[in-house]
């Protein structure tokens, strides 16, 4: 066992100083024995630890990699050189987001002592009244740090590494990575312009995956948004395998441009032993800013229990400043006016850049949120060639396992003018490949 965790310890080093890169390949299991005089089942023992932690991954016959961004490195975008177009963070536009200064100012100034409550009323009200328009049982309510934080905190109150997950194929890439830095196996689920396919889900749960992990809405990188048929389609799934978490991202809340439509079932009156598990966060980082890390996360009464026990043993609770930053704005009739202000701009941002590209015979996929999803054959040289006409946008490689290649435009942050040079300048890309359609 000693060493097994001095040569796990020595590959994770090698990790973190960057002499292993991401999507490096680790010896074979016999060769990598053999240099250090060990039988070959330790090295597996090895590779079977650090794959547990999301540091590597076995791909079968081809070998053992470094996963694409390891737990232990700080994930961070790629910078985007001065002289381009930013059309590939996803960030909101900046000046669509509320001024923080007059919230604020509503802070109580009265210092907070630990034996507090975890979450601040106000904030507490404004988030159940939300989930309650959406049709959602607020009752029972956790504050978490962010979407991610609160899908982490869900996941490790139900699973155990090794579980499988099913997650959206092509989905939001640092999900993904989650799931595989916790431990758990990710499986693919097929998704199109109205979310994911009742075929792909239910594919997902007989392969026996635990949890799901769907995004309501601005699904990222698509922009797909859940319609009422699909939900209706996707409850009737999740309605034969009750014992299957289900958890839903809506990640950008009022401001997708698409109305809420769950796959959560109606719990059963009697649930049996881990049915009737779900959980919904939704987060204010779309709407108000990336950096109020404040989400609420609704769900039933054991889920809930768990993450909020579990809180207070580490972090406590989110900031009782933000929460009250937060709880002031989404009480304030301008916030209001300004979500759905900003929500019909980035609609007519979408609409300018999709309406432009059909315009020059070229499909695209996008009904809520701030991305673009365009399918292409060789996702390198279109992005490359965008580049050199002073636009960065994103690869799809990094979102999909099974899915179709394409490319991700965000068109959130941009006036029409420049929408229209950069659907003008991909249609000159892909003009003369084949046009390929997209879901």
């Amino acid at each position: 066992m000693t060493k097994i965790y001095e040569l796990a310890a020595e590959i994770e080093q090698q990790i973190r100083t960057g002499r292993l890169m991401p999507g490096d390949r680790l010896p074979p299991v016999r060769q990598f024995a053999d240099s250090r005089g060990v039988a070959p089942n330790t090295i597996a023992a090895v590779y079977k630890s650090l794959a547990a932690r999301g540091l590597v991954q076995g791909e079968g016959r081809r070998g053992t990699f470094v996963t694409s961004k390891p737990s232990i490195r700080v994930a961070v975008n790629e910078p985007v050189p001065d002289h381009l177009i930013d059309m590939a963070r996803g960030n909101p536009d900046p000046r669509l987001l509320p001024e923080l200064a007059p919230a604020l100012a509503t802070v109580p100034s009265e210092p907070l002592l630990y034996g507090s409550e975890q979450i601040v009323p106000e904030l507490a009200a404004a988030f159940r009244a939300d989930f309650s328009a959406d049709q959602i049982d607020g009752t029972e309510l956790a504050v978490v740090a962010g979407a991610l934080d609160g899908i982490e905190r869900v996941l490790a109150a139900h699973l155990r590494p090794g579980d499988k997950v099913g997650v959206e194929d092509p989905g939001y890439a640092s999900v993904v990575e989650l799931v595989v830095a916790m431990g758990f196996r990710p499986v693919s689920v097929a998704i199109d312009s109205c979310g994911p396919t009742a075929e792909g889900l239910t594919r997902a749960v007989e392969a026996g995956s635990a949890a799901v992990i769907v995004t309501p809405r601005a699904q990222n990188p698509m922009g797909s948004a859940i319609t009422a048929e699909r939900a209706a389609e996707l409850r009737q799934v999740m309605q034969q395998h009750p014992q299957v978490m289900a958890i839903e991202d809506d990640h950008a809340g009022p401001i997708a441009g698409a109305d809420y439509h769950s796959i959560v079932s109606d719990p059963v009156p009697i649930p049996a032993e881990g049915a009737g598990q779900w959980a919904v966060v939704r987060s204010v980082a779309k709407s108000l800013g990336p950096d109020l890390r404040v989400s609420a996360l609704a769900g039933d009464a054991t889920t809930i229990a768990r993450v909020r026990g579990r809180q207070a043993l580490g972090t406590g609770w989110v900031s009782h400043i933000l929460q009250h930053t937060v709880a002031s704005m989404l009480q304030r009739t301008e916030y209001r006016a300004g979500v759905s202000s900003a929500a019909e701009v980035y609609r007519s941002r979408r609409h300018t850049f999709r309406e432009r590209l059909a315009d020059h015979g070229f499909d695209s996929v996008s009904t809520s949120g701030l991305n673009v999803w365009i399918p292409v054959i060789d996702e390198a040289s279109v992005v490359s060639a965008m580049e050199r006409r002073g636009f960065a946008i994103r690869s799809g490689a990094s979102f999909r396992s099974d899915a179709p290649p394409g490319v991700r435009v965000t068109v959130a942050g941009h006036e029409h003018d420049v929408l229209v040079a950069a659907a003008d300048s991909l249609a000159e890309v892909l003009a003369g490949r084949p046009p390929i359609r997209a879901a």
